[in-house]
C-alpha cells in the first residue's frame, strides 16, 4: 500500500493551512497492520513543514514521528524536491540540524542521512542556497551538501523512474511552467507521477505550473488520480493554476482531481462549491490511499 498525507494544503504565504507539502508512505501490508511504514518520502519540506510535522506526531496512526516530544526526523527515509522556493524547502534547515546533531547527541550513533532526490539542477541550486546559510560549516569545515543528505540525481523525465519504493512504486519527474526568465521551463521545476508496477495505474502530483490544458488533458486521461494545485487569485495565473482554469476542463478529468495549494481566505462556502465539480478539496493530517 501506498498513502499520502498533506502536511499543508495552503499556497506559499498560509498560516492556517500550512503550505503544501506531502508525506507518503509505502507499506508491505497497511497502517492498520503495521506500526511503522517501510518507507517514507517528504515531498517538499516548507518553512511551515516542521511546525506541521510537530502537530502530526501526536495524531493516531503518525507516533512513529515523536522522538521523547521532539521530531524524530530521521525516519525519513527520502526528501524530494520539486523546485527551490522557501515553501518548498524551508524546513530542510532544520530538518538537516536536527537528524545531524539532534539526533545523533540523543541516540549516540551516527547520523543516517535521508535521500535527497531531485533533477540536477535543482540538486545544484540546493547545493547554493542551503550552504549559503546555517547549514554553511560542518564540524569545523566548510559544508558540502552530502554532510547532510544522500544527493540523488534524478531524471526530469516521467518516462524515467527516478527511484522505486518497495520494489513496486516508481516515482518519476516532468517539468513544470512554473517560473520564468524568458520562456517556459527555463526554470527548475517538476511535478511527480507515482506508478504502481504491479497494476499499470499511476496517481499525478501537479507541484506548481501555469496552466497547460492539453497537457493536463494528457494526464488526467489515463491517471487514477489527480492531485493538482488551484490559486484563487487570477494574478496568480503568471506562475500558478487557478480554480477558473481548471473548471474550465471536462467533468471526466476534474471528477479525478484533489484540489491543494488553497489560500488561508479559502472559505467553507467556496469549498463546499469546488467539492461539487471535483474529486474534493485535500484535507491536511489525513492519508490517502493511493495504491492498495
Amino acid at each position: 500500500m501506498l498513502t499520502l498525507t498533506f502536511l499543508g494544503v495552503g499556497s506559499a504565504f498560509a498560516k492556517t493551512n500550512y503550505q503544501a507539502n506531502a508525506l507518503l508512505e509505502a507499506w508491505e501490508n497497511s497502517p492498520s497492520a503495521q506500526r511503522i511504514p517501510d518507507d517514507t518520502i517528504l515531498l517538499d519540506f516548507g518553512t511551515t513543514g516542521p511546525l506541521a510535522l510537530h502537530q502530526l506526531k501526536h495524531r493516531s496512526g503518525f507516533e512513529h514521528f515523536d522522538a521523547d516530544g521532539r521530531i524524530h526526523y530521521a525516519a525519513i527515509r527520502r526528501i524530494v524536491i520539486t523546485h527551490t522556493h522557501a515553501d518548498h524547502i524551508g524546513g530542510l534547515e532544520e530538518l538537516a540540524s536536527e537528524i545531524t546533531y539532534a539526533e545523533t547527541e540523543h541516540k549516540g550513533q551516527l547520523a543516517r542521512f535521508p535521500e535527497l532526490i531531485a533533477t540536477q539542477e535543482i540538486i545544484e541550486r540546493l547545493r547554493m542556497h542551503l550552504l549559503s546559510g546555517g547549514l554553511d560549516v560542518c564540524r569545523g569545515k566548510r559544508a558540502e551538501l552530502e554532510d547532510f543528505f544522500a544527493a540523488k540525481v534524478a531524471p526530469p523525465s516521467a518516462e524515467l523512474p527516478a527511484f522505486t519504493s518497495l520494489g513496486r512504486y516508481e516515482f518519476s519527474f516532468f517539468p513544470t511552467d512554473h517560473v520564468r526568465i524568458e520562456s517556459a521551463f527555463d526554470w527548475p521545476s517538476v511535478g511527480v507521477k507515482v506508478r504502481d508496477s504491479s497494476s499499470d495505474r499511476f496517481v499525478i502530483y501537479s507541484g506548481d505550473s501555469r496552466f497547460d490544458r492539453e497537457r493536463l488533458l494528457a494526464m488526467c486521461s489515463g491517471a487514477t488520480m489527480v492531485f493538482h494545485e488551484a490559486h484563487l487569485d487570477p494574478r496568480a495565473e503568471s506562475v500558478h493554476t487557478t480554480l477558473r482554469q481548471l473548471r474550465t476542463l471536462p467533468e471526466e478529468c476534474r471528477r479525478k482531481m484533489i484540489l491543494y495549494h488553497l489560500p488561508d481566505a479559502f472559505d467553507a462556502r467556496e469549498q463546499a462549491a469546488a467539492s461539487l465539480e471535483f474529486k474534493s478539496i485535500a484535507q491536511p493530517f489525513v492519508r490517502y490511499v493511493l495504491f492498495d
